[in-house]
């Protein structure tokens, strides 16, 4: 290995040497960390304490080396298997991986999304309580990721957009808290199954003509649920269908590289190399990462051993990258057996502590709620006599619960109020009524923004009318309202087709780009899709 041999004093390379090797052992702790996540939550749904997983297992070497240079300042527009890149980047943990596998609509416990979205989805704040931009160059950012397949992919353009404006936009560079000179990488991620979707292809053209700091990450597993790559990719491989989008001298377009998701070394070279090149010259970056694997199959609702050959599955068992991982570290004497044996079982051992402490923190409040519920149905008794076997049915039902939801309270009282009809107490009709109010809380707050500057706050401005008043064309006058716009605003940026020169096909913006200029008015190509990611990136950064 070249870093063996840098060249440095003795005690230089000894110190290089020892840091080098501290980072692979911990590098192959997160990895280790990450794969007993995955084993253990499928067992989770598998005996019913959770509804669904996806799982990231297979992929954990290569994110592990993502994660070495993803920095503050940064944005991940990913996919839901990215648990090790956000676990080795320190903005997630086992922990709060349960609590949303659970479903806790706790935000102490689950602060990505309160419970509402599946696991591996997450998220980070980029505003402040009093609806101001956070400081977003020291945060490690995340877009809210979304299950639908290549949803990540328009976004991440106007994400990796927005850096190219800050570092070439004069006006926009006394935004400090937004951008360090547009220095930002977004890092996004896909499975190679999801390429197939036009999402990607329509990204992947905007990127390469804008030449944006995009740098995409290609997961290649080999199928797509049970469908193999070749009936997904012409040619079965997604970096040889695209190597007409690759850089040549004098022209535009990607820094194309296929890497094996289990040589640890190669990967951190070669993501070094590109990711400082999207970085210092916004060129943007596709790796193709081959090679990986499903240890568990896609996700809970299937085998893989369905569709795979033995042979496919005992190829996956050698080329699992922890196997492959711990046979280099061992080959080059980084650790003996014993050291790795200790680090697997400190992962595991302190996934199951997660698991068990996050699963005590969602049941507790739960099972509080079932003893305060139960007691409320058996208050009733008393008054409604006739219908005791049927109340103490009801309240029995719910305290024999294992695992009781919200629901279940919910269901249970409901039930015991429609029993008693009109002799229900004022008590169980108001507790009835606190338990909607609370579920309303809980799962129906904050699908809009409601700080001090959410949109629905804005308060109307009625049109004063003057006498005489000049009369004007409609588009002299949307003319005139774009120009105090963005005469009185430098964040606004607006692109499309025909806007810039000709000034839109209605003359709505006529003679603004000159104005303007061309970095923040500007012609985009028949790409609406990514014209509204490129718009939905770019209000993310501010």
């Amino acid at each position: 290995m070249d870093i063996l041999n840098s060249g440095f004093a003795e005690q230089n390379e000894m110190l290089s040497f020892e840091k080098f090797k501290d980072g692979v052992l911990h590098d192959y702790y997160i990895a280790c960390l990450s794969r007993e996540t995955s084993l253990l939550s499928r067992k989770e749904v598998l005996t019913g304490k959770a509804k669904f997983g996806i799982f990231g297992d297979g992929k954990e070497v290569a994110q592990v080396a993502v994660a070495k240079f993803f920095q503050p300042g940064d944005w991940r527009s990913g996919y839901y298997r990215d648990q090790t890149m956000m676990f080795a980047i320190g903005e997630s943990n086992p922990n709060q991986y349960f609590a949303q596998l659970y479903a806790d609509p706790n935000p102490q416990h689950e602060p990505f999304s309160h419970g509402r979205q599946m696991n591996c989805h997450y998220t980070s704040a980029n505003t402040l309580p009093n609806g101001e931009w956070a400081n977003l160059v020291e945060i490690k950012n995340t877009g809210t990721d979304m299950s639908s397949t290549a949803s990540q992919m328009p976004r991440a353009v106007g994400l990796a957009l927005a850096s190219k404006l800050f570092r070439d936009v004069d006006e926009l560079k006394q935004f400090k808290h937004l951008s360090d000179n547009g220095n930002e990488v977004c890092f996004c991620t896909i499975g190679d199954a999801s390429t197939s979707e036009g999402h990607f292809w329509e990204a992947v053209n905007a990127a390469g003509v804008l030449q944006v700091p995009l740098v995409i990450f290609v997961w290649d597993d080999g199928y797509g649920i049970s469908v193999p790559r070749e009936y997904q990719t012409t040619k079965g491989s997604i970096s040889k269908a695209l190597k007409g989008f690759e850089k040549e001298e004098g022209t535009n377009g990607f820094y194309i590289a296929a890497l094996k998701g289990w040589d640890y070394m190669s990967m951190v070279e070669v993501f070094n190399e590109g990711i400082s090149l999207a970085r210092e010259t916004h060129t943007p970056v596709i790796f193709h990462i081959e090679e990986l694997t499903q240890p568990q199959g896609h996700s809970t609702s299937g085998s893989h051993e369905r569709y795979k050959t033995s042979d496919r599955l005992q190829w996956e068992k050698e080329r699992d990258c922890l196997v492959k991982m711990k046979a280099w570290i061992l080959e080059n004497a980084l650790a003996d057996e014993a050291t790795l044996r200790r680090i697997e079982n400190d992962a595991r051992n302190n996934v199951k502590e997660a698991k068990d402490k996050a699963w005590k923190e969602y049941q507790t409040p739960l099972k509080e709620l079932t003893q305060k519920s139960s007691e409320i149905v058996e208050a009733l008794i008393p008054d409604n006599l006739e219908h005791e076997d049927e109340l103490r049915k009801i309240s029995k039902d719910l305290r024999s619960l294992r695992e009781p939801l919200r629901k279940s309270n919910l269901q249970s009282v409901y039930k015991a109020l429609l029993l008693c009809g009109d002799k229900a107490t004022n008590e169980a009709l108001d507790y009835y009524k606190e338990l909607q109010k609370d579920s309303a809380a809980i799962y129906n707050s904050l699908l809009y923004d409601d700080g001090p500057k959410s949109a629905l706050k804005v308060e109307a401005i009625a049109p004063i009318f003057k006498e005489p008043s000049p009369s004007l064309n409609g588009y002299q006058i949307i003319n005139r309202y774009f120009d105090s716009v963005f005469q009185n605003n430098p964040k606004v940026i607006a692109f499309g087709e025909d806007l810039g020169q000709i000034g839109d096909v209605n003359q709505g913006f006529a003679g603004l780009q000159k104005k303007y200029g061309s970095d923040r008015i500007f012609d985009t190509g028949i790409r609406e899709l990514t014209i509204m990611g490129k718009g939905i990136g770019l209000a993310l950064r501010g």
